[in-house]
């Protein structure tokens, strides 16, 4: 007897064993069904499922990691902050006057900390790590970066993208028109085979997008290996820039007790909690260690004698207010001086008064962690409920695979091939938004068709069961139909 949904049987996955996540022998809804009646019996009740999902006129969204309003509650305190507290501060510097390009030195070490790069090397300016970036592509392609003169936009210039990825990365590269070039995503960062043999090999490669912590969407965090290979890669272009955007280097799910314990082997799974084992994004389960901070990019680039290499990015926009924060950039000497000799034509000074708000709400890197507690605390819960959902409904698809990510923001989604775009059309059909099928790959283009990214962080539990449960759904829908 062969599933309708996945032409092998039911409850198993491609190799005739259980796939990541799965009880073996239990149907869509985690009942178990008879094997011969189990087909007729899934093809019925997901039809069932799914006209009853539309008839109840849902508006539910999954498309952006957006803070909750109760994390935004959590920097409140940022407001009760008075003129007391705003005064010269440091060497008598007014920070309500122009000045400071490269933003409050006490800000700037709670989070050189967090990011690993010194001090005197990390600019403290405006809210977005987004704009950040824009504006290191927008010089580089204008102007060339330090070592180089040549300007990215005055010859063929290529990206390397781990995917899945960031698709804001994407946008940046195709506003500029920068080629982008797709690289395989690991468990512990992109394929390093590929990102050298292309690097190598292509003169018109000229930097790779990274986020080195909890990776959007997979979860995947890079290991030390990984982080020298880049370093040291003996790329074709002088100026090949690793643009390494550590926006979630603070965000874990695990506590203290969790930060330093193995993973547990998947016979431990059914013991422990669904995240304490998570899956690879491809699918397979490994026991590995758990994920250390990020490496020191800077000094290994400079160990390996390319000092100017790398761009460091990050920023507390979902730390504190996300529309309200500060972002951050940290790189060598050249680089900084090459970035804010560009940044000081556009502006006089970056909001200091935002900065000493942020640093004396903050205090030091032990307050931002304590503040990122409580933010584990509201997240926690999401994306267990979102491990169990994906377990109990997808468990016996095959084709169907997820990350169980320790920390970030986002969860991606494998669906069998072919069914991404039709499950993110019928759950939109549904009252159910998500982020766009193709949206973590250059251009928009899911070769094959299956990677979605679940944001869990926005909805209120209740709410996000209820989108999660949907979600199923419209993928056992969408595959019932290929099938």
């Amino acid at each position: 007897m062969t599933s309708p949904t996945t032409g092998t049987a039911p409850g198993t996955g491609p190799t005739g064993t259980a796939p990541t996540g799965a009880t073996p022998g239990t149907g869509p809804t985690g009942a178990t069904v008879p094997r011969a009646a189990r087909p007729a019996a899934t093809a019925e009740r997901v039809r069932a499922d799914y006209a009853a999902l539309k008839a109840r006129g849902l508006a539910l969204d999954l498309t952006r990691g957006k803070p909750s309003p109760a994390q935004l509650d959590l920097s409140t305190g940022l407001l009760d902050i008075g003129a007391a507290d705003l005064g010269p501060a440091g060497a008598g510097a007014d920070h309500r006057n122009y000045g400071g390009l490269t933003g409050l030195p006490e800000l700037r070490a709670i989070f050189a900390e967090v990011l690993r790069v010194p001090v005197e090397q990390l600019l403290a300016v405006g809210n977005s790590s987004l704009a950040l970036m824009h504006d290191t592509l927008v010089h580089a392609v204008l102007f060339g970066v330090p070592g180089s003169g040549r300007p990215w936009g005055a010859e063929r210039t290529a990206v390397l993208c781990p995917v899945p990825g960031y698709d804001r990365h994407f946008a940046l590269c195709e506003k500029f028109g920068l080629e982008m070039i797709p690289v395989p995503m690991r468990d512990d960062g992109p394929d390093m085979d590929e990102v050298e043999r292309l690097a190598a090999a292509d003169p018109g490669v000229r930097a790779i997008w990274c986020v080195p912590t909890y990776s959007n969407p997979t979860g995947a965090v890079y290991g030390e290996e990984t982080a020298r290979r880049l370093a040291a890669l003996p790329a074709a272009a002088p100026d090949f820039r690793v643009l390494w955007d550590d926006a979630y280097a603070v965000h874990h799910l695990t506590d203290e007790h969790d930060a330093h314990e193995a993973h547990r082997t998947p016979e431990a799974h059914e013991e422990h909690e669904a995240h304490d084992q998570p899956a690879r994004p491809d699918g397979a389960t490994t026991p590995t260690p758990t994920p250390a901070p990020a490496p020191d990019i800077l000094a290994l680039c400079a160990e390996h004698g390319h000092p100017d290499r790398a761009f460091v990015y990050g920023s507390t926009s979902k730390i504190t207010f996300a529309g309200a924060g500060v972002a951050f950039l940290g790189s060598s000497p050249a680089n900084v001086e090459w970035l804010t000799g560009h940044l000081s034509r556009r502006t006089i000074g970056p909001d200091k008064l935002n900065q000493l708000r942020h640093a004396r709400f903050l205090r030091d890197a032990a307050g931002l962690r304590a503040h990122m507690a409580r933010h584990r605390a509201l997240l926690r819960p999401r994306f267990d409920l979102v491990e169990r959902v994906l377990r109990e409904r997808l468990g016996g698809l095959d084709g169907a695979t997820w990350s169980r990510p320790r920390g970030g923001y986002f969860v991606s989604l494998d669906v069998p091939d072919g069914c991404a775009r039709r499950t993110v059309q019928l759950a939109a059909e549904a009252g159910i938004r998500l982020t766009p099928a193709g949206a973590t790959f250059p251009y928009g283009r899911d070769p094959r068709d299956r990677n979605i990214r679940i944001a869990p962080t926005y909805p209120a539990l209740d709410e996000l069961e209820t989108a999660m449960e949907g979600l199923a759904v419209c993928v056992l829908l969408a595959a019932l139909e290929r099938s």
